[in-house]
């Protein structure tokens, strides 16, 4: 398996079947637990922008002439979005000093958004899909990501803040 494929399907995982995709956004879990536990947010934002540009770089290399500009074994953007939405734990656990772990139903309402926003591709993650490049494979993942962590967000205010739960 070349660099590329490797990096790409995320050791595999991108032959996965049915819906790679999904078992893309379930294999960034552990990887971001780890990465939380070993470095808190700034490794897990760091591994963001490498899981982002490796993809990237991947990507150009694994459809490179090829008629189909995202294959579905292609799943690091998945990685990478993952790993976004769950910057609305990373973050505030980081700065308070709180096991990420606690933080369960943020776990499952990223995991959960971010799948949501990259199937149904609204507004700003179609565009960027339909840009037909390997820019477009791994922007849609990244905006879709960015979407579910303010959508996570958003649901731990109103829980935590306004419903006080």
């Amino acid at each position: 398996m070349s660099a590329a494929t490797l990096i790409g399907t995320v050791g595999g995982v991108g032959y996965l079947r049915p819906a790679p995709g999904t078992w893309g956004s379930l294999a960034a879990l552990p990887l971001a637990w780890v990465l939380h536990q070993m470095g808190g947010f700034p490794l897990l934002a760091l591994a963001t922008a490498g899981a982002y540009f490796a993809g990237l770089w991947a990507t150009r290399v694994m459809t490179a002439g090829q008629a189909d500009h995202d294959p579905s074994e292609i799943v690091i953007d998945e990685v990478a979005g993952q790993f976004l939405a769950l910057w609305a734990l990373s973050l505030p656990a980081w700065l308070h000093g709180l096991d990420i772990s606690a933080l369960w139903p943020g776990w499952i309402a990223a995991f959960v958004l971010f799948r949501l926003f990259d199937i149904t591709k609204p507004g700003p993650v179609g565009w960027a899909d339909r840009r037909g490049d390997p820019m477009g494979v791994m922007l849609d993942d990244i905006v879709a990501g960015l979407f579910a962590a303010i959508g996570t967000a958003l649901l731990a205010g109103l829980f935590h803040g306004v419903l006080g739960l």
